[in-house]
């Protein structure tokens, strides 16, 4: 049954080692990278996933100057010291059909341990549409409301909300919130002076006055 669940998920599953050497995968998996268990087992995932860079040196994935930065690499390093999940945005740039193809994907990574020894669960969705309606999306330049589907005008919260059921905090930027205390100390400062006329109109006319 774990199997067949496993097999029944719709992302990109593997089960890597430290070296983020591969060591099982499912259904979802097999279906991109499109070649027999015996070629997939023990290597490492950018050369199974057809990562261009994992064809720049001879010495394959994690050896080119660009590996450094692999999101998947480094997820998977993270999480198995510091023993917690990790789930970053990254793109993707593969190998198809003798094709270089962009996938945006959601990187999730869960370090467990098996016999003793250090395993993570690495888990890769596709979420190139997603990236790719972000991408259309239309931002009124002067109020900075949305456009969505229906041609309708609407606030940046509202939008995530109707579409993606996302609730939006707020919070200052650290430019804004300079400006803004830029602002209170100008009213504050005016006040005061407002509030010294008053007093010393009071003592020229032997009473203060009252101010709301």
């Amino acid at each position: 049954m774990l199997r067949e669940i496993f097999d029944a998920l719709p992302s990109m599953i593997f089960v890597v080692d430290q070296e983020v050497r591969i060591q099982e995968y499912n259904a979802a998996a097999e279906e991109l990278m499109r070649s027999c268990r015996d070629s997939i087992l023990q290597h490492r995932a950018g050369e199974i996933l057809h990562c261009i860079h994992s064809e720049e040196t001879p010495k394959g994935c994690g050896a080119s100057v660009k590996c450094s930065d692999c999101v998947i690499r480094n997820s998977v390093f993270q999480a198995l010291r510091g023993k917690r999940v990790v789930r970053r945005r990254t793109r993707m740039e593969i190998i198809q059909d003798d094709h270089k193809v962009e996938i945006y994907a959601l990187v999730t990574v869960s370090p467990f341990s098996f016999r003793g020894t250090p395993h993570a669960l690495l888990v890769i969705e596709d979420i190139s549409e997603i990236a790719e309606l972000y991408n259309m999306i239309f931002i009124c330049p002067v109020c900075g409301k949305v456009q969505d589907d229906e041609k309708t005008w609407m606030r940046v919260e509202s939008y995530f909300k109707n579409n993606w059921n996302v609730e939006c905090s707020h919070g200052y930027c650290p430019d804004c919130f300079e400006r803004e205390m830029e602002k209170i100390k100008s009213t504050s400062k005016h006040e005061k002076n407002l509030l010294i006329a008053d007093i010393k109109s009071g003592i020229s006319t032997g009473k203060r006055m009252q101010r709301p």
